[in-house]
C-alpha cells in the first residue's frame, strides 16, 4: 500500500520516500542463537569523491571500530553472540545494521551496505566474488555488524549466500534478517542517496555508485530496515554516505588476526600484549576506532603512506608542535557519537530525549571550544597532511556553529562528568530572557534543590552523624555514612532504603525521597520548556554538520599519527620505504620487545621474487616462529602508516596476509588439529596470489611423519609457484633439502650452539639448513628425562640414518639445476647493479669480486660433473668448495653457529657504499622471473649496460662488460641497501 507522506520542518520530520511503505507489522525474520553477545566490531570505509578531498588526503581506508554491549532499541530482538577475535580489546559499544545482496551466476557479483547508527556514516560496495564468498566474509568479519539483512527468497531454498553467512555467524557475531524483495530497489537507494547526503558530496556518490546495481539496492534495505525496525530516522542531509571501492586496502582473514594477535592477546584477552595495545596511545575515542580499523584493514595506497610517513616524522622531530598537539588532543569527547545523536530523529521522543539532546549540544559546544587548540598547535607545519588538518581545523570554519551556540546557549555553560552537575547544566543552559515561563521554572527547581540540601543538613545535624551528601541519577540525592562512624549505634528508624557496601552506608528519608520528587518534577518542566528552542538550535546546526564531521575526521586522523609519533619518540623505530624489495635490517619484534626489550635479539629479512619462498629451520625454541610473526607485523605496521622496530626497513605493497600458525583443535566445530591445519591452508591455496605474503609455521605435524612431509611439501611447491613473499618455518630437513634447487627457494635457519650437556639458543639466523643433528635428543637430555629412554632413542635414530644414507643417490641433474641457478642470481645481481648508487670504484671492485666467485663456482660445478659422469664421485670432494664460500657468508651475517654452513648456493660479496657504511656486509638474495624446464642450461643474456656471456669450452672465464654511463646516477643511499649490497650467488 502506498503511503504519501508530507514533509515537516527539518527538525522533527524525517525524509519521504515514493516506494511502498507498509505500516503493519514489519515482515521479517530473525535468527537469534540466544548466546549472550558481550562485544562488537565496525568499519567504516570512505567515498574517494572529488568533494572529499579530506578524505584522499588523509588516507582514510577507512574504519571505526567499537564494541556492542547495550540493549537494543525498538522492537528488534536482542541478539546474542560469544566475544569474537576482532572486537575485544579497546572498542566500544555500536549498532551497525548491514545489508547483503548478490546476483547470479557463478561468479557472483556482491552488493553490501552498512549504516552505522552510532556515528551516522553509511559505506556501500560492490564487488566480484569468488564460490566462497572470501571478500563478503572478509567484510563482515572488520565491519561486524549488528544485524545483517539478506532478501527473504534466499532462505527457501537455502542460496550459498546465506549458506556461508550462517556458517560465520558464530564469528560475527550477529542477528540474520529476512527482509521481503520489495525493500531492495533501486530506486529507493537513489532517493536515500538524494535526500540524506551531504549536498556537496550527492553528485560524487551518485557517479560512484553508476552501474552499482546491488550496492544501492542493499543501502535501500538497510535504511528501510533501520526506519521501520530500529524505529530511527535520519533528517534530511545528515548522513555521511561513502563509496568504498574493492581495492585500497589489505585483505586479512580472522585467523590471521587471531594468530597474529592484531587486536587481541591470544592468551589473555584483556592483556595489551597485542599490536593494538602496543599502537595504541591515542587520546581520543575517534583516534583509537581509527587506528584499530587501520590495523584490520591496512592502506595499499604507497602515495597515501608516504604522506602519513611524513607526517609522522614533522610530529616526531618537532618538539614543541608534537607536545602542543597532544595537548590539545586530550579534552575531546566522542565526537563521533555526539554529531551521530544530533542527526538522528527518535520517532516517539521522551524526557530522556530532551535531556540527552541538552547533553549533546553541551558537548558540541565543548568539542567546538577545542578546535582553535588543535589549529594553534599545528602552526609552521609544512608536510600535506598535517597543513591539510590545520586548514580544516580553521576557526573561521566553525564560527556560524559558535554563533548559533552562543546565541541559544549560556557562555559559561561547560561539559561535566557528575551527574548533578550536568543536570544543573543541563537546567541552566538555555540563556535568561529567553522565555519568562522558562526563568519561572527555573527559580522553582532552585527553590527545590535548596529546600532538600537543608533537610539533609537538618537530618545531620538532629542525629548528630557527619552524613556526606550524594546525588546519582537512579536515587537523585541521598545520604553516605561510614559505617565506624556511627560508634556503636544502631541507625535510626527514620532512615529508610538502607544500602550497605562494605564499610560505607548509603540511605534516604521518606521526606527526602518527596523533596527528591519536587526536584525531579522541576527539573522536567525545565526540560520540557527547553525543548523547543534546543530543537531549534540542533535544526540549524544539522545544516553545518558536513563540516563538523570533517573536523572529527581530521582530529581522529591527527590523533592516530601521534600516537605514532609517540612510539618514535619512545622506540627505536625507523621511517620505512616502499620498494619492490623487501629488507629489514636488525628487526625485531614489536610485542615480544616491548616484554624483553633488554634481551630481545634482531634479526635481518631479506625477500625478492628470487627469495621468495624461505625456508626456516631451527630447534625447538630457536626463535622461528618470531622470526616469521616479525616479518608479518612490521608489514601491517609498514601499511598503517607507522614507524617500525628495525634499522632500516623497505617494504613491498602487500595486498593480501596469511598466517597458518596455529597449532589447535577446534573442538565446537568438531575438527582435528590436522583439519585445521588443512581447512586454514586450503584457503591459503586458494587466494594467494603475487602480491601476497604468507607465513606458515609446523604444517603438517598433526598428521604421521611421512604424510605430513608429503603434504609440507606439496604445499610448498604450490606456495613457491604462487610467486608470493612466504616464509616457512618447518621441522622437516628433507623438505629444505628437496625444495633448495627450486628458483625463488631460500634455505635460513636458526643458530644454535650445542655441546654433550647444553644448548645455547643465539636466536639469530643463518643461512642454510640447520647442520645440528638430533636436536630434540640433545634438548631431551637436557631435562630430567629417563637416561634408558633417551639412550634407546639414540640408537634408534643412528640405525635410520645409516639406511637413509644408503639410499641417496646424486643426479648430474641437481647439478644442471646448481647451474641455472646460478646464472639467473648473476643475471639479477647485474640488473641490480645497473641500478645501484656505487662510486665508479667501488662497483669495479665488486664486479671483479662477482666474476671470481662466479667462475670459482661455475668451475667447481663443472668438475662435479665430470666426476658423477666418470663414477668416482666423492662426496665431501664436491662440498669443499662451496664451504669455504659459505663461511664466509656466516661472517658477513654476523652470525656464529659454531659451525660452516651447509648452504652451497650462497656466496657473500661485500658492497660498500661511498659515504654510508651502514649500508655495506649483508647477505640478501634475489631472483628473476624465469624458472622454465627447457631453457638451456647457460643461457646468454643481454640487457641494458650489461652484457653476460658464458665463456667457450676451452675456457673457465666468464666475461662481464659493463658501460660507464649508468654509473654517473645518484639515487637516495636508502636504495642501495635493497640494491647493491647482494652477496647471494647461487
Amino acid at each position: 500500500m502506498a503511503e504519501s507522506r508530507s514533509r515537516q520542518s527539518t527538525s522533527c520530520s524525517s525524509y519521504s520516500t515514493s516506494h511502498e511503505r507498509t505500516t503493519s507489522q514489519y515482515p521479517t525474520t530473525s535468527y537469534n542463537t540466544g548466546q549472550q553477545r558481550t562485544s562488537k566490531t565496525n568499519t567504516t570505509s570512505y567515498n574517494r569523491s572529488a568533494s572529499n578531498r579530506v578524505h584522499e588526503l588523509l588516507g582514510y581506508n577507512d574504519t571505526t571500530t567499537e564494541s556492542r554491549t547495550g540493549a537494543r532499541s525498538g522492537s528488534r530482538p536482542a541478539t546474542a553472540r560469544p566475544r569474537t577475535g576482532v572486537s575485544t580489546l579497546g572498542v566500544e559499544n555500536q549498532e551497525i545494521i548491514c545489508a547483503v545482496s548478490e546476483s547470479r551466476g557463478i561468479a557472483p557479483t556482491v552488493g553490501i551496505a552498512f549504516v552505522n547508527l552510532d556515528t551516522g556514516e553509511a559505506v556501500l560496495s560492490q564487488f566480484s566474488d569468488s564460490q566462497t564468498y572470501v571478500k563478503l566474509v572478509h567484510k563482515l568479519m572488520v565491519f561486524n555488524p549488528s544485524n545483517i539483512c539478506i532478501v527473504a527468497t534466499a532462505s527457501n531454498p537455502k542460496s550459498k549466500l546465506f549458506s556461508i553467512v550462517e556458517e560465520h555467524l558464530e564469528d560475527i557475531g550477529c542477528l540474520i534478517t529476512l527482509l521481503d524483495r520489495k525493500y531492495w530497489a533501486e530506486t529507493a537507494g537513489l532517493e536515500y542517496i538524494q535526500q540524506l547526503g551531504f549536498p556537496e558530496d550527492i553528485e560524487a556518490i551518485k557517479t560512484a555508485v553508476t552501474g552499482n546495481y546491488f550496492a544501492v539496492c542493499s543501502f535501500a534495505a538497510a535504511l528501510k530496515y533501520t526506519e521501520l525496525g530500529m524505529l530511527k530516522t535520519f533528517p534530511y542531509h545528515s548522513l555521511r554516505i561513502r563509496y568504498e571501492p574493492p581495492e585500497g586496502s589489505m585483505m586479512i582473514d580472522l585467523m590471521t588476526i587471531k594468530s597474529l594477535e592484531l587486536v587481541q592477546n591470544l592468551c589473555n584477552p584483556k592483556s595489551k600484549d597485542c599490536l593494538f595495545g602496543l599502537l595504541n596511545e591515542t587520546l581520543t575515542p575517534m583516534g583509537m576506532r581509527l587506528l584499530r580499523s587501520n590495523l584490520l584493514q591496512p592502506l595499499t595506497n604507497q602515495e597515501t603512506l608516504n604522506k602519513r610517513y611524513d607526517a609522522v616524522e614533522e610530529l616526531s622531530t618537532k618538539e614543541e608542535m608534537f607536545f602542543a598537539v597532544r595537548a590539545a588532543l586530550k579534552p575531546f569527547l566522542d565526537v563521533d557519537r555526539i554529531l551521530t545523536q544530533l542527526i538522528i530523529i527518535p520517532k516517539e521522543p521522551n524526557l530522556h530525549d530532551t535531556e540527552q539532546s541538552i547533553n549533546n549540544v553541551i558537548m558540541l559546544k565543548h568539542f567546538i571550544a577545542h578546535v582553535r587548540p588543535i589549529f594553534e598547535a599545528l602552526t609552521g607545519c609544512r608536510c600535506e597532511i598535517i597543513a591539510e588538518i590545520q586548514r580544516i581545523c580553521a576557526p573561521e570554519n566553525v564560527e556560524t556553529v559558535v554563533g548559533l551556540i552562543s546565541d541559544t546557549i549560556n557562555d559559561d555553560t561547560m561539559y561535566a562528568n557528575q551527574a548533578l552537575d550536568l543536570q544543573n547544566q543541563r537546567t541552566y543552559s538555555v540563556k535568561s530572557g529567553v522565555n519568562g515561563l522558562l526563568d519561572v521554572a527555573r527559580q522553582t527547581y532552585k527553590e527545590a534543590t535548596t529546600d532538600t540540601l537543608q533537610h539533609m543538613d537538618d537530618m545531620s545535624q538532629e542525629h548528630n552523624l557527619p552524613f556526606q551528601t550524594k546525588f546519582d541519577n537512579s536515587r537523585a540525592f541521598f545520604f553516605r555514612l561510614r559505617e565506624h562512624e556511627l560508634e556503636d549505634r544502631a541507625l535510626p528508624a527514620v532512615f529508610i532504603n538502607v544500602f550497605r557496601k562494605k564499610d560505607v552506608i548509603e540511605c534516604q528519608t521518606l521526606e527526602l525521597v518527596q523533596r527528591n520528587q519536587r526536584v525531579r518534577d522541576a527539573h522536567s518542566e525545565v526540560m520540557l520548556m527547553s525543548d523547543r528552542l534546543i530543537k531549534e538550535l540542533i535544526a540549524n546546526v544539522r545544516e553545518h554538520m558536513s563540516g563538523l564531521f570533517k573536523i572529527c575526521e581530521c582530529v581522529a586522523m591527527l590523533d592516530m599519527l601521534a600516537a605514532f609519533a609517540q612510539l618514535v619518540t619512545f622506540q627505536d623505530y625507523s621511517r620505512p620505504a616502499m620498494s619492490k624489495t623487501l629488507a629489514i635490517r636488525a628487526g625485531r619484534h614489536p610485542i615480544r620487545e616491548k616484554i624483553h626489550k633488554a634481551k630481545f635479539i634482531p634479526n635481518d629479512v631479506y625477500a625478492t621474487q628470487q627469495a621468495r619462498f624461505q625456508v626456516i629451520t631451527g630447534c625447538n625454541m630457536s626463535g622461528k616462529s618470531t622470526y616469521i610473526r616479525t616479518v608479518a607485523l612490521m608489514t601491517v605496521m609498514a601499511q598503517v602508516g607507522s614507524f617500525v622496530p628495525a634499522q632500516y626497513a623497505a617494504f613491498p605493497i602487500t595486498r593480501q596476509l596469511f598466517a597458518r600458525v596455529s597449532m589447535d583443535d577446534s573442538i565446537e566445530a568438531n575438527v582435528s588439529t590436522f583439519a585445521v591445519e588443512m581447512r586454514e591452508t586450503a584457503f591459503i591455496l586458494k587466494n594467494i596470489d603475487r602480491n601476497s605474503m604468507a607465513i606458515v609455521d609446523e604444517l603438517g605435524r598433526g598428521t604421521s611423519t611421512r604424510d605430513g612431509l608429503a603434504i609440507a611439501i606439496a604445499i610448498a611447491e604450490a606456495l613457491v609457484e604462487s610467486r608470493a613473499l612466504v616464509w616457512f618455518a618447518t621441522h622437516f630437513r628433507d623438505l629444505s633439502n628437496i625444495l633448495s634447487e627450486r628458483n625463488g627457494v631460500v634455505n635460513l635457519h636458526l643458530a644454535v650452539k650445542m655441546s654433550p650437556n647444553r644448548m645455547e639458543m643465539l636466536y639469530k639466523v643463518a643461512s642454510g639448513t640447520l647442520k645440528e643433528e638430533h636436536y630434540g635428543l640433545q634438548l631431551a637430555k637436557i631435562l630430567p628425562f629417563p637416561s634408558e629412554v633417551i639412550e634407546h632413542a639414540e640408537l634408534v635414530s643412528h640405525t635410520i640414518e645409516a639406511q637413509v644414507k644408503k639410499r641417496k643417490d646424486h643426479s648430474i641433474g641437481v647439478v644442471h639445476a646448481r647451474r641455472r641457478k646460478l646464472l639467473l642470481n648473476l643475471e639479477e645481481h647485474l640488473h641490480q647493479a645497473r641500478d645501484g648508487t656505487m662510486s665508479d670504484e667501488n662497483l669495479k671492485k665488486w664486479l671483479q669480486d662477482l666474476q671470481m666467485e662466479f667462475v670459482n663456482r661455475m668451475s667447481a660445478l663443472e668438475e662435479e660433473e665430470k666426476k658423477i659422469v666418470n663414477g668416482d664421485y666423492d662426496e665431501d670432494e664436491m662440498t669443499a668448495v662451496e664451504e669455504e664460500a659459505d663461511a664466509e657468508v656466516e661472517d658477513q651475517n654476523h652470525v656464529n653457529d659454531g659451525e660452516e654452513s651447509t648452504r652451497d648456493e650462497t656466496t657473500t660479496i661485500s658492497a660498500q657504499h661511498a659515504g654510508d657504511e651502514a649500508m655495506s656486509n649483508y647477505t640478501l638474495h634475489q631472483d628473476p622471473e624465469a624458472d622454465k624446464e627447457n631453457q638451456p642450461p647457460i643461457p646468454s643474456r643481454s640487457g641494458g649496460d650489461f652484457v653476460v656471456e658464458e665463456a667457450g669450452p676451452s675456457t673457465q672465464s666468464t666475461t662481464i662488460h659493463v658501460s660507464q654511463s649508468r654509473h654517473q646516477q645518484r639515487r637516495d643511499p636508502r636504495t642501495m641497501f635493497a640494491r647493491a649490497p647482494l652477496r647471494t650467488l647461487s
